[in-house]
Order: C-alpha cells, then sequence, then structure tokens
C-alpha cells in the first residue's frame, strides 16, 4: 500500500509530552484533519482552517491514540480560497494502523546527521526487519533550512520508516537552525508551544529532549549576528530544574521503566576550538541529570562517528551523568549511513551500530537501573 498522491510522505507520529503531533507533508494546498475515536482533531489557526502551509500538523491525546489504534486523515483540496465561499474539493480520506510502545522487548532506532538523505538512513533503520517501535531523529536531518523541502525530508525519513504506524521523537540539530526557514520550524516540526525541547512519554519509556543550539560561539562570523543561543541554553538550565521538581510527573511517574536524554550534540564533552563552548551550562546540564534525574543513558549525534563513552572516561570532561552513546556515521560521498539499533529488554539496552546494507559495525549492552 501507498500513500496517497497527494502526500508528500506517508504521515508522521512525533511524540511531544503527553500527546501526538501527526504531521503530515502535502504538494498542493489543502485543509486537512485527523479523527480518531470519531473526534476530529484539525489544523487550525483559531478557528480557522489552515490551507496556505504544505505541512499540517494535528495535536491528539496520546492516551486517545494509543486506546483507537488507528486514525484517519481527512482532508479537502483547496482549489480558490476566498474572503466569500471558497472552493473546496470533497472530503477525502486514508486511514493508518497506530501501534502505540509496550513496556518491554522495545526496538528503537536513532537516525541522525542525514544531512538531507533519505534512502540510506531509512534503509539503515530497517535492521529489525520490521518496522521499529519508536524512531528517533536526533538532529541535522536537513543539511540546512535554507530550502523548504530539506525540512520535508525529516517527515520522509519518518514516514518512510515508520509507515505513520509508529511514535517518532525529533531532536532540532545545529545544521537546523542555518536559513531561513529555521525561524519557522515550529510550523514543520513537533514542537512543545514552539520550544524544541520538551519531555516525552511513550509507553514504559520517558525521554527528555535537549537542544544544544548552534555549536559555535553566538558572535562567530559564520552566523551573521541571527543567533542567541547563550539564553536559550540558560532557559534549558531551568527547564531541567522544573522536570527536577516535577519527579513524580515525570522520570518518576508510575510505569516508567527506562529513562532516557535525546541530545543531537553530546555536551558531556569538550570539543576542540571553536566548538569548546559552554563549559559551565553543559556541567550543570551533567549535574542536574546525574544527581537528581538519574537517566539510563544519552544518546547523541553531530561527531559523525559511533562510540559509548561511559562516565570517567577520558572523554567525559564534565562528569557525565550515564554513558553517552554517539550514533550516526553519514558518508556523504556515497548514500551510506550508519545508525543506532537499541533493544530494551528486560532492564538491559542492547545497543548495535548498524549500517545502510544491514551489518553491524559494533555493539556493546548497557544496564538499565531502573
Amino acid at each position: 500500500m501507498s500513500h496517497p498522491s497527494l502526500f508528500a510522505a506517508w504521515p508522521a507520529v512525533y511524540a511531544v509530552e503527553r500527546r501526538y503531533e501527526i504531521i503530515v507533508p502535502v504538494v498542493r494546498n489543502c485543509v486537512m484533519w485527523v479523527s480518531v475515536a470519531d473526534k476530529n482533531y484539525y489544523d487550525d489557526s483559531n478557528g480557522i482552517l489552515r490551507s496556505g502551509s504544505l505541512t499540517h500538523k494535528m495535536s491528539v491525546p496520546a492516551e486517545e491514540l494509543d486506546g483507537a489504534g488507528k486514525y484517519t486523515v481527512c482532508w479537502r483540496e483547496v482549489f480558490n480560497r476566498k474572503p466569500y465561499h471558497s472552493e473546496l474539493g470533497e472530503v477525502e480520506s486514508f486511514t493508518v494502523a497506530f501501534h502505540p510502545l509496550g513496556t518491554d522487548d522495545l526496538h528503537i532506532y536513532n537516525i541522525s546527521d542525514a544531512h538531507s538523505a533519505v534512502d540510506a538512513p531509512v534503509s539503515a533503520a530497517g535492521f529489525f526487519g520490521k518496522e521499529p517501535d519508536l524512531l528517533i531523529l536526533n538532529g541535522d536531518i536537513p543539511d540546512h533550512s535554507g530550502k523548504i523541502e530539506n525540512l520535508t525530508v525529516i517527515h520522509c525519513i519518518a514516514g518512510g520508516v515508520t509507515h505513520g504506524a509508529h511514535p517518532v521523537i525529533f531532536a532540532r540539530g545545529n545544521h537546523d537552525l542555518r536559513g531561513v526557514y529555521a525561524e519557522n520550524i515550529a510550523d514543520h516540526t513537533p514542537t512543545d508551544n514552539g520550544r524544541s525541547y520538551y519531555t516525552v512519554r511513550v509507553g514504559s519509556v520517558w525521554a527528555v529532549v535537549l537542544d544544544c543550539g548552534e555549536d559555535k560561539p553566538d558572535d562567530n562570523p559564520e552566523y551573521g549576528n541571527t543567533i542567541c543561543c547563550h539564553d536559550f541554553r540558560l532557559k534549558q538550565t531551568e527547564f531541567l530544574n522544573r522536570i527536577a521538581k516535577n519527579a513524580k510527573d515525570e522520570f518518576d511517574a508510575e510505569g516508567v521503566r527506562y529513562r532516557i536524554v535525546i541530545s543531537h550534540n553530546p555536551f558531556n564533552e569538550t570539543l576542540r576550538p571553536p566548538f569548546d563552548i559552554e563549559k559551565d551550562i553543559y556541567t550543570e546540564w551533567c549535574s542536574i541529570l546525574r544527581d537528581k534525574i538519574r537517566p539510563d543513558f544519552m544518546i547523541a549525534g553531530h561527531l559523525h562517528n559511533c562510540y559509548v563513552t561511559m562516565p570517567g572516561d577520558p572523554k567525559d570532561s564534565r562528569k557525565q551523568p550515564c554513558p553517552v552513546i554517539v550514533g550516526s556515521k553519514p558518508l556523504r560521498e556515497k548514500p551510506f549511513f550508519i545508525g543506532t539499533a537499541i533493544t530494551l529488554k528486560d532492564g538491559f539496552a542492547d545497543i548495535k551500530f548498524t549500517d545502510s546494507e544491514g551489518n553491524v559495525t559494533g555493539s556493546t549492552v548497557l544496564p538499565c537501573i531502573h
């Protein structure tokens, strides 16, 4: 089965906090909504159905979609939107079965640093021989945000891997900040009321998504005076402290078995100049996570390499809170990609670095402490 010709990709179901944002990129103007258990959830702006964007987003409470096990995307093509008597097509629909995340024996795949490639990352994510139970898109999925088509790549990968049937967690990378559409990324990607950092609860997994922003100082000439990431990071320190104070509704909530940190940039490491930024902020992030939140592991990308760093290892320059998996390796000169396959089972995380040809290039097993 294929998706409707109006869609630029399969729908993707992104997890944010305790809801899903169902995102559908399209190739022609339309209005859209989704129906779950006989209730409609609209892509609207204060009661007006949106038709001027080629990315449609519908927010659905997680418990509603988890319970229903399916959703129906509905739309009308817009031929002529006028102040009066707009001309729209008939209602069309497309139903997708949805599989919420379970509690154990979970297959997760992490893709970061795709840099606008689609086929090789999607192929690598097929390692389990089926769709993963959870997909993590961990930054630098587009090469930059200077073209709207690059943002569509995010959903092409998400839909290509999951076919709209499994949840996806999205984290922004530093390349995503570059280009005119970066300032409108909330219109095209999942966010928490416009914020690119948030927590997620799916099944027995609790995750915190952090966003390091750019990877060099704000005044670096490369950014042309368009960046204020230092202040953005300070807000996330406040965010982490709020999470720690709200433990019983977050990482200590009933049913949470696995705690994960998702960050494109592995902020536990000190990188070479000019990438050696925010020592104090990142050290404080590690401290809050280590002493109060106690995650099982962190998954990152950014460095175009694959390895696991344990607390106290030479790369641990900030007293990291847990094992850190750096897990992506694109090769731009040919369609080849290495990502990370994670199986959570019986309190352990089985980590495998797998390539787009199905080979395992490295592996380790980590205990999960909760």
